[in-house]
């Protein structure tokens, strides 16, 4: 991996800005404002290149000579010592095919945009019962802890199988893995200790099977145990954090917009209001890693097999070559009335996110109902006092306390 003295390059991962929280950090926003690749510092030492383009982005998120294996011994990772970890248990995310395709084939069709549909009814009966428990006797709450987290993380484990009782560790365990401060010690066991309870949680399906995702990969000869509590750990650690984050993020940057959320009275606008909060908020952050299997030449840039890059997704979101159209607002401001389509908030390419028909839906859901059924919803700390999570891989927030 190229060596780059750390006075010349971004720093990995940057710092959000306390000013602006709901956008990346300004070390990004500034490298996307000199070109469209640059050079980024590693936390264990070297460098990699930082793509925050829209054109550079996608073409190495769909181009296959970037590669999404992270057993490659150069492949960019963002926690000092936990290269060799890694590479011994890769989800189908850290995979390339045939290895990735075969693995993210067993799940598809729990995500497809069919089934979710139907799943629509559930997900709202979800949404209703978190409200009714939310609001029961009085007139304030954590919208994290009452509503956006238990709403993704129910869904989830019915989808899996997964004990909703078992809620509280799996989320705890999830927040350490994402935690990108943690020592790798408390990393490597974080994740042991899931994989061993979705090992025990897989082998007891195995004898009475369910109709659960967890259920029906158990009873499958073709896939190893480990390969099983790998692909569940990845579908439970997305499946809710990432839709919890949107869901109470979208709802403290609407707070601070109350003429634009009345477009989730409409039913025919969610869809696209929806769109441009995955543009704008971008959770993910500190980017998405590739490895250079050959050279390409991007952005007016060569770069080299064997060199790693990070695609900048939030970046990429706010191109104002891509999203700026004509009469629109500046694509660091929200917009409801963008068309925000070709966003990259779940990536792009072979592996972008397989849950994104199901975190559309409930995030079109909970937002609509939300507002629909707390009109006078309002912040009950002033915005400056809001605690967002600045140490995670998925950006988002601690709590979010809120009156009606």
């Amino acid at each position: 991996m190229t060596s780059t003295p750390a006075s010349l390059a971004v720093p990995l991962p940057a710092r959000h800005s306390a000013e602006c929280p709901f956008s990346p950090p300004p070390a990004y926003t500034e490298a996307a404002a000199t070109a469209p690749l640059t050079r980024a510092g590693l936390p264990g030492g070297g460098s990699c290149w930082l793509a925050t383009g829209y054109a550079e982005v996608r073409t190495i998120l769909s181009d296959r000579r970037f590669s999404a294996d992270a057993r490659h011994p150069s492949f960019p990772v963002l926690i000092a010592g936990s290269r060799e970890r890694i590479a011994e248990n890769p989800t189908f995310l850290r995979l390339d095919d045939p290895e990735h395709a075969r693995l993210r084939r067993m799940v598809t069709g729990d995500f497809l945009v069919k089934r979710v549909e139907a799943m629509r009814p559930g997900i709202q009966r979800i949404v209703d019962e978190a409200l009714d428990r939310m609001t029961e006797g009085r007139t304030e709450a954590d919208l994290v802890a009452d509503f956006a987290l238990p709403v993704p993380s129910l869904v989830i484990c019915l989808l899996l199988g997964v004990p909703y009782g078992d809620r509280e560790f799996f989320q705890g365990i999830s927040r350490t893995l994402l935690n990108n401060t943690n020592t790798l010690e408390r990393l490597l066991e974080a994740q042991d200790e899931l994989l061993a309870y979705l090992r025990e949680l897989v082998a007891r399906k195995r004898k009475q099977p369910e109709d659960d995702i967890l259920s029906r990969l158990a009873v499958r000869d073709d896939l190893t145990p480990h390969e099983i509590a790998t692909t569940g750990l990845l579908l439970l650690i997305a499946g809710h954090e990432t839709t919890a984050n949107m869901i109470a993020l979208s709802t403290a940057l609407l707070l601070d917009r109350p003429e634009q959320i009345a477009r989730f009275a409409d039913p025919a606008a969610v869809p696209g209001a929806v769109e441009e909060l995955l543009r704008l908020l971008t959770i993910v952050h500190t980017g998405v890693p590739r490895v250079a299997l050959e050279d390409v030449e991007l952005g007016g840039t060569t770069v080299r097999a064997g060199e790693g890059v990070i695609a900048m997704l939030s970046t990429a979101n706010r191109d104002e070559e891509v999203f700026g159209a004509a009469g629109r607002s500046s694509t660091d401001e929200l917009d409801l009335d963008r068309d925000a389509r070709r966003h990259m908030a779940f990536g792009f390419g072979v592996h972008q996110c397989l849950g994104q028909p199901l975190a559309r839906a409930e995030l079109q859901i909970a937002l609509a109902t939300l507002f629909r059924r707390l009109p006078g919803l309002r912040l009950a700390i002033p915005r400056a006092e809001l605690a967002f999570r600045t140490d995670s891989f998925i950006y988002g927030m601690r709590s979010l306390p809120v009156t009606w």
